[in-house]
């Protein structure tokens, strides 16, 4: 059996906000863990900016502090930096916390510590629903970030692991971050998110990042001339230009081709997820009840 998830890509936030309010008490805990501070807002910035409008607890955690990820600066004073770009983003998306772990960018390792680090603030968060990176993706950082987070998706309801921070008493929801690598298996997405109506958060968020989104990707990518001055013209750059497939609505043929209901769909920008096989494996009306803007269907093979 396989659940096909069919999203209501249409539906204003206006509507979505007047049927959470009747059908729904429970918020959500949502943790998206990054390898680097700007790696959440980037794959589901929108989505964290949906949520929290919708009344949901989330949270981004960085699993390094961004240290190399610059042509000039490094070190401490980058570090240092780039934590303070992420309470910026924090702020515009309307996030509950943005938290970044001390270890060094570049230099990230599937290590028993670490992985520590990771279940007890999935703990601590009393995560429902955890999303990251897939294992496979050109940075070593974000494969091994999605290797530490998937070791911990067992481990988080272990009470002798990391036995300081009592376990939760449910698995969560692992999902993944969207990304376009192949090898050794495509991503394959499941759940469908319209983030039309917050667009201009989630930019708001990336446009915190100065360090990355102006100066440093810029450098490494060779685009830096191409960059606008203006606050106005930056954040319209982000739509026509090098990020634009962020901000670009789906086609029928992507949605049709993923088993998505593409009659729903206009003009819609969304983000997407993958479900991990390591947590939870909701059928399709629990995933309605954990995200009321989705539709799901239940199909057999």
């Amino acid at each position: 059996m396989k659940y096909v998830l069919y999203p209501i890509l249409t539906i204003s936030l206006m509507l979505i906000n007047l049927q959470i309010a009747s059908s729904q008490s429970t918020s959500l805990n949502i943790i998206m863990i990054g390898a680097h501070p700007d790696d959440c807002d980037i794959k589901g910035g929108g989505t964290a900016a949906l949520l929290s409008e919708l009344g949901h607890n989330v949270k981004f955690l960085s699993v390094t502090n961004g240290d190399a990820g610059h042509q000039k600066q490094g070190g401490g004073p980058l570090a240092k930096r780039r934590k303070a770009e992420t309470q910026m983003s924090k702020q515009r998306l309307g996030i509950a916390e943005y938290e970044v772990l001390d270890n060094h960018d570049g230099e990230l390792m599937p290590e028993l510590s670490i992985r520590m680090e990771i279940i007890r603030r999935i703990r601590n968060w009393d995560a429902d629903v955890v999303i990251s990176h897939r294992p496979n993706d050109y940075h070593p950082d974000h494969r091994y970030t999605g290797v530490l987070v998937q070791d911990a998706a067992y481990m988080v309801g272990v009470p002798n692991v990391a036995s300081d921070t009592p376990p939760l008493d449910k698995n969560p929801l692992f999902l993944y971050f969207e990304d376009r690598f192949q090898k050794p298996n495509p991503f394959s997405p499941d759940i469908a998110i319209d983030i039309s109506a917050v667009v201009d958060k989630k930019i708001a968020g990336l446009d915190a990042h100065v360090s990355q989104f102006y100066e440093w990707l810029p450098w490494i990518s060779g685009y830096k001339g191409d960059i606008p001055h203006s606050n106005e013209g930056r954040r319209e750059w982000f739509k026509t230009g090098p990020w634009k497939g962020l901000f670009t609505p789906r086609s029928s043929e992507y949605l049709e081709n993923n088993n998505f209901n593409p009659t729903t769909v206009s003009d819609a920008v969304i983000e997407v997820f993958e479900i991990c096989e390591y947590g939870i494996q909701p059928n399709a009306n629990e995933l309605k009840q954990m995200f009321p803007m989705i539709i799901t269907k239940v199909s057999q093979e």
